[in-house]
C-alpha cells in the first residue's frame, strides 16, 4: 500500500470558532509585539521626532499595551462562551467587547494620567479623545477580526481538501502488491495451508488498517505490528533477497499515533530499493524514543545507477504522510529524506509525550 488510507489528523468536524486561543502564551506574545508596533505608528503620526517624541511614545505604548492585554484577557475568559455561538454572532460580540474595553480604559486614562488630563489645555477635549481612541480601536479590531475569520476559513478549506485527498488515496492500493499477495496465497494453499491462512490474516489486517476512520489513532505497538505483517508477506515472495534489521529502544508502545505512517515507508523501501536489485538487500528500520520525541527511520539500498528509473510514485506516499503529520502535530513533526553512501533514508520525528 503506497499511500496511507487514513488521516488521523483530528481534522475539524465543524466550525470550532475563528477566534484564536488568546490564553496561549504564543498568542499573548504576538499581541504584545503587535501592540507595540501600533504604538510606534501612533507616536510617529502624533508628533515629530525629537525629545518630546520619546515621551509621547512611552505614554502611547503604556496605553496601547494596557488596552491590548486587557482585551486579550477578556477574550481568553470569554472564549468558551464565544465558541458556542455562530461565527458571525461571536465576531460581533468580540468586536463590541473590544470597543467597550477601549472606551472604559480611555476614560480611566483621561482622568487618571496627568499627561492626558493636560490635553484639554491643548484643545484636545474629553469627547475628542474618546472618539479618536474608539475610531482607532474600531478600525484595528475590524481588521484583526476579519483576518482571523479569513485565516480560519482558509485552514478549514485546507483541512477539508487534505481529508478528501487522503480518503481518495485510501482506495489506491498498489495492484501489484495485491496480486502478488494473492499469488503467494494460491501457491501456499496446497503445499502449506497453515502458512497460507496466516498470510490471509496478515493481508486482512493490512486492509483493516487501511479502512479505519479518518480521525482514528492506534497504539504504536499496533502500527509496528502492521509493518511486520506486511514484511511477512513480502518475505514469502522475495525470499532471501529481502533482509530486515529492526532497532527498537525505549518505545512508548501504548501511545496513540496516526495509522499507516510506517508501513508505507517500508513498502517504498521494498518497491524502490529491494525489488530492482537482483541480489536484493537489507532494510534497516529504526524506532526510538528520547526526550518526548519518537523517531521512525527506514533505510534501504539504492538501485544501481546504471538501471533506468522504472518506478515512480514514492513521493505520493511521502507527501501524504507529511501532510498528515502536519495536520496532527503541526510544525513540531518532521519528515526528512536523504540519499547518502548508496542508501536512501526516510526519517520521521514526532512529538509524543509519554503518559505518566
Amino acid at each position: 500500500m503506497e499511500t496511507p488510507a487514513n488521516n488521523a489528523a483530528g481534522l475539524p468536524q465543524g466550525d470550532a470558532g475563528f477566534l484564536p486561543d488568546f490564553c496561549a502564551i504564543r498568542a499573548v506574545f504576538a499581541v504584545v509585539v503587535s501592540a507595540q508596533m501600533l504604538a510606534f505608528v501612533l507616536a510617529l503620526a502624533g508628533s515629530p521626532l525629537g525629545a518630546l517624541w520619546w515621551s509621547e511614545l512611552g505614554l502611547v505604548s503604556l496605553f496601547v499595551q494596557w488596552v491590548a492585554l486587557s482585551c486579550t484577557a477578556a477574550l481568553c475568559l470569554a472564549r468558551r462562551w464565544l465558541l458556542r455561538l455562530p461565527p458571525r454572532r461571536a465576531g460581533v460580540l468580540a468586536y463590541g467587547l473590544i470597543l467597550l474595553i477601549v472606551l472604559g480604559l480611555s476614560e480611566l486614562a483621561f482622568r487618571l494620567l496627568p499627561a492626558y488630563g493636560a490635553m484639554e489645555a491643548n484643545g484636545d477635549g474629553h469627547m475628542d479623545y474618546l472618539i479618536r481612541n474608539l475610531a482607532i480601536a474600531a478600525i484595528v479590531a475590524a481588521l484583526l477580526l476579519r483576518y482571523f475569520f479569513v485565516r480560519h476559513q482558509w485552514q478549514m478549506q485546507v483541512a477539508a481538501e487534505a481529508q478528501a485527498r487522503v480518503e481518495a488515496l485510501a482506495a489506491r492500493i498498489r495492484p501489484h502488491f495485491l496480486f502478488n499477495s494473492l499469488n503467494t496465497i494460491a501457491a501456499l494453499t496446497r503445499s502449506r495451508p497453515a502458512l497460507a491462512e496466516e498470510v490471509v490474516q496478515d493481508l486482512a489486517e493490512l486492509f483493516r488498517a487501511g479502512m479505519k476512520e479518518v480521525q482514528a489513532r492506534i497504539p504504536l505497538s499496533e502500527e509496528l505490528t502492521i509493518a511486520r505483517r506486511y514484511l511477512n508477506i513480502e518475505r514469502l515472495r522475495l525470499g532471501e533477497r529481502l533482509q530486515v534489521e529492526w532497532t527498537e529502544k525505549n518505545l512508548p508502545l501504548d501511545e496513540a499515533v496516526p495509522p499507516l505512517i510506517l508501513q508505507p515507508l517500508i513498502e517504498n523501501a521494498v518497491y524502490h530499493g529491494i525489488e530492482p536489485r537482483g541480489e536484493g538487500g537489507c532494510i534497516h528500520i529504526l524506532a526510538t524514543y528520547n526526550k518526548g520525541r519518537l523517531r521512525l527511520e527506514v533505510r534501504n539500498p539504492l538501485p544501481p545507477q546504471s538501471d533506468p528509473p522504472r518506478r515512480a510514485g514514492n513521493r505520493m506516499a511521502l507527501e501524504n504522510i507529511r501532510q498528515r503529520l502536519l495536520l496532527v502535530f503541526g510544525a513540531q513533526a518532521r519528515l526528512e529524506t536523504e540519499q547518502r553512501d548508496g542508501q536512501y533514508r526516510v526519517r520521521m520525528l514526532i512529538p509524543l509525550e509519554r503518559a505518566a
